[in-house]
């Protein structure tokens, strides 16, 4: 009997799969995303770091809505910015999943990419902005 009451149960494939890591670590020995990825491999963890890396980036850049063309039908800009927002809400939570697996490198890399999609948007909004100089002043 365990404390708790129940039958202790031996281990099994299925209890395994139930125990997590609740803290943050830092090992190659981690599973992003899909059951047995990137299966103790160094070169898939890095590939499972590039890919979340890819995915935070992707969720900055989406997260400007794409503009409306003139001549556009409202209803077809109203779709295409809903559908980019799912896209991004997807991505957005995939990330978020990654970073519960609780590995150091997943966190670090999601960061990174993150900041990295944040300053894309912010260096390609300030390439269209005209120069300050060509502003009017206002008095």
């Amino acid at each position: 009997m365990s404390q708790h009451g129940g039958m202790d149960m031996p281990p099994s494939d299925d209890n395994m799969m139930m125990m997590m890591q609740n803290s943050f670590y830092w090992s190659k020995d981690a599973i992003i995303l899909f059951s047995g990825w990137p299966n103790h491999n160094p070169f898939m963890y890095i590939l499972a770091l590039l890919f979340v890396f890819l995915l935070a980036v992707a969720v900055e850049v989406l997260s400007i809505p794409p503009t409306r063309k003139q001549g556009t039908i409202p209803a077809v800009t109203a779709l295409t910015q809903t559908v980019v927002h799912a896209v991004r809400m997807g991505l957005g939570y995939l990330v978020m999943l990654a970073v519960m697996s609780f590995n150091v490198g997943v966190l670090l890399v999601a960061i990174a990419g993150h900041a990295v999609g944040f300053f894309l948007n912010k260096y390609r909004a300030l390439s269209a902005a005209p120069p300050p100089e060509a502003l009017p002043l206002k008095v």
